[in-house]
């Protein structure tokens, strides 16, 4: 019943599995088991939309819904494992820029399922609303860099990456030890232990990709505010705005409740015949 309500995205969903399943034979293949494991881990993911939908009874836009599935594919398949981060350098910045605008959107949604839900009795504004998604959507970026930032601490990752300066500005290097920052500029190589890196200037480890990854995740949240506080305005108007927003199921879409009263009627009919059969 939901893939008959979802064609669209069914179709997108099966076409990654496939790609995902054909990487991990690969992989196999290879004996690269820690992709065999990001792979293991995208099919996972995949499935969380649909389990989302049935389990909790919530109608994800098909647009939306598939978003987030090409999300998933591109953080994990082609960014890690076809090391598309590496080959194009604005990949990251893309990814955290969706991933600020989906978290916010969530966020919104919860609040709006609560705020129309009958067994609540208030009523948030939309600038409350708007707020309360986008300091959802900055949580979560921000418990991500604590993520990125652990994995490269414990396990000695690289998944904050790199970015090459020529400028250095620095109050450790102060010679007098006071609270002055020392400028180094026109940075154009670097040696450590004597071995020159061939950078072209000087490695900064990790504190500009954090930054960014936040900016854009910034940027991200705010647009789906802005959007949100529209939806709630108009209450709905906009038909390009409702394609983002999630909604509760409406009683004749909640298919595992329909499978549910189908099977006891067929039960208390199966039990019905069983009387009649006994009786005759």
């Amino acid at each position: 019943m939901e893939l008959r309500e979802h064609k669209s995205s069914f179709i997108v969903y099966f076409v990654l599995r496939f790609l995902v399943i054909a990487m991990m034979v690969l992989q196999i293949l290879n004996r690269n088991y820690e992709n065999v494991f990001l792979c293991a881990l995208t099919l996972l993911l995949l499935v969380i939309p649909s389990f989302v939908q049935v389990t909790f009874k919530i109608e994800l836009p098909t647009t939306l819904e598939i978003i987030i599935l090409v999300f998933i594919f591109a953080a994990e398949i082609l960014g890690e494992i076809s090391e598309f981060y590496l080959m194009f350098p604005f990949w990251d910045t893309v990814l955290h820029t969706i991933n600020g605008f989906l978290a916010a959107a969530i966020g919104f949604s919860l609040v709006d399922l609560l705020n129309r839900s009958g067994r609540t009795s208030f009523t948030l504004s939309p600038v409350f609303m708007a707020i309360v998604a986008f300091c959802f959507s900055m949580t979560i970026g921000v418990i991500w860099e604590f993520f990125e930032f652990g994995m490269d601490q414990i396990l000695g990752y690289d998944m904050q990456k790199d970015t090459v300066i020529h400028v250095i500005r620095s109050v450790t290097l102060d010679p007098e030890g006071h609270n002055v920052p020392a400028v180094i500029d026109n940075i154009s190589s670097t040696v450590v232990n004597g071995k020159e890196l061939g950078l072209g200037g000087y490695l900064d480890i990790g504190l500009f990709d954090t930054m960014n990854d936040l900016i854009v995740n910034f940027i991200g949240a705010v647009v789906f505010s802005v959007i949100g506080f529209f939806y709630v305005k108009n209450r709905g108007k906009g038909k390009v705005v409702r394609r983002f927003i999630p909604r509760r199921k409406k009683s004749d879409k909640d298919f595992l409740r329909i499978v549910a009263e189908n099977a006891e009627k067929e039960s208390e009919e199966a039990v019905r015949e069983g009387k009649k059969t006994q009786d005759n």
